[in-house]
């Protein structure tokens, strides 16, 4: 009886972990917050937000980093690219890259501007993001 108990209690988990895991990998977890014009928001890979009204940002993961350590001294700064989909309510959704050191910079998503403020270190670093009306600087 305790047998049958336990074969079902695994059994459910090990399908509520295949859902997860199927609702992750498929891009249809919810915005983990709303991000209106003007604001600056960061983000972990992995992690998505609704842009105002627009849509749906996600940011994907570390491409390249060839930035220079903070504690070298190095003739040029370096770069490093991050990956980001932009689904919009609207549309298709659509893959883009954003560096720190090379242009570009930015990204025009519908009537809003992306910019890549900052970006940290590591493995997997959290980069910081504005978003702007699409004709502002």
């Amino acid at each position: 009886m305790l047998r049958s108990a336990i074969k079902g209690f695994l059994a459910s988990c090990a399908f509520m972990a295949l859902v997860a895991c199927t609702m992750v990998s498929a891009g249809t977890a919810a915005p983990s917050h709303t991000v209106n014009d003007g604001d600056e928001y960061t983000l972990r890979p992995g992690e998505q937000v609704a842009v105002s009204d627009a849509g749906t940002l996600r940011y994907e993961r570390l491409a390249n980093d060839s930035r220079c350590a903070p504690d070298v001294q190095c003739v040029w700064a370096g770069d490093a690219e991050v990956t980001f989909v932009w689904m919009p309510g609207d549309g298709a959704k659509q893959s883009f890259s954003l560096h720190t050191g090379v242009e570009p910079r930015s990204q025009i998503l519908g009537a809003r501007r992306l910019t890549l403020v900052s970006l940290a270190r590591g493995a997997a670093p959290a980069a910081t993001v504005r978003v702007d009306p699409a004709g502002a600087p």
